[in-house]
């Protein structure tokens, strides 16, 4: 079934396309009765107004579109609220799509939202697209990438500094005596779990007696760190490791379930353990989890603001590179 068009609620308010156009756009132009008989006529054809189409008459969209690489990850739905509420507060609307870490998603929510014209992009990237995020440009449409720090200038980004935040991780677990330590993440073609490791591996270094082994599961989820903490606690004892480092919240949750809830392994007098993200559900797990916490919320909001610079930016036009600093947040988990 077709949908109704203007013409249709012309044709059965009994006046004019242009009048319909007027009650649509510019209503103050109708007067009351006009108004009420159009109406009338929308709400019983169900008429939709076809805003896409509009903006690109107008040659400018109010839409902005966020791809992010895990929405079940509630530090991705803190980001999007901040940036949703940012845009709405300037009158734009952002729509979310979710890669899954995904890059054939990926390529596919950047593809929809450059056939909706959309106003700009904030992107999660999976992995190198800057050559696509190049040619979105020159079609006039900027990209600013959110929970990743560009090293290409030409772009601007938003992020919080990983390497820092994996090393004070590992910083954390060493200064509690704990040598024996465990990072699990991945994939490591995700930058933010690499950054991590790589800071990981630079504060095991400054101690000579440290271990670091690495578990890379498929992905970054709760049941990935479960089975991630069920092979450890399946070890021997003489071979599990005395800490943990989850490369963000999710997996530790996984984990501490495997540990605890499944099995006998006491966190943290036995095995300490510490997330990524702070996410709500750091503090409320059964033991409350360590973190390294990130400005979820201003990372979206900020991402957005640098956005809308980029859209009515004068010619040379720098953009901006803003990295945040990671905190620690120390809980139960590793306060045995």
């Amino acid at each position: 079934m077709l949908s109704a068009s203007v013409k249709d609620v012309a044709a059965l308010a009994g006046v004019s396309v242009g009048t319909v156009s007027n009650v649509l756009n510019r209503p103050e132009k109708v007067s009351p009765a006009v108004m009420t008989k159009v109406q009338m006529a929308i709400e019983k054809l169900g008429f939709v107004r076809n805003d896409a189409a509009r903006q690109l008459r107008a040659g400018m969209s109010h839409s902005i579109g966020l791809v992010v690489l895990d929405a079940a990850n509630p530090f991705f739905t803190d980001l999007a609220r901040g940036a949703e509420d940012s845009a709405a507060a300037k009158g734009f609307s952002v729509l979310v799509g979710n890669s899954s870490d995904d890059e054939r998603r990926e390529a596919s929510y950047l593809g929809l939202f450059e056939q909706q014209r959309v106003l700009g992009i904030l992107l999660s990237p999976v992995g190198d697209i800057l050559s696509r995020l190049e040619q979105l440009r020159r079609r006039g449409i900027p990209t600013v990438l959110v929970d990743r720090v560009s090293d290409n200038a030409s772009f601007s980004s938003v992020g919080v500094d990983n390497v820092a935040g994996g090393e004070m991780a590992v910083r954390h677990l060493l200064s509690l005596g704990r040598r024996r330590i465990v990072f699990v993440g991945g994939p490591s073609s995700i930058r933010q779990v690499a950054d991590r490791l790589t800071g990981a591996r630079k504060a095991i270094k400054e101690v000579f007696d440290a271990t670091l082994e690495v578990i890379e599961p498929d992905s970054l989820t709760v049941l990935s760190g479960r089975a991630a903490g069920e092979a450890i606690r399946n070890r021997p004892v003489e071979e599990r490791p005395d800490a943990i480092f989850a490369a963000n919240d999710l997996l530790a949750v996984g984990i501490l379930q495997a540990l605890m809830l499944m099995g006998t392994v006491q966190v943290p007098q036995e095995i300490a353990l510490i997330g990524y993200d702070d996410i709500e559900f750091a503090s409320a797990a059964v033991v409350p989890l360590s973190s390294i916490r990130q400005p979820s919320a201003l990372i979206g909001s900020t991402a957005l603001e640098l956005l809308l610079q980029e859209v009515s930016a004068e010619p040379g036009f720098k953009t901006s590179r803003v990295v945040f600093p990671p905190e620690l947040v120390v809980r139960a988990s590793t306060r045995g």
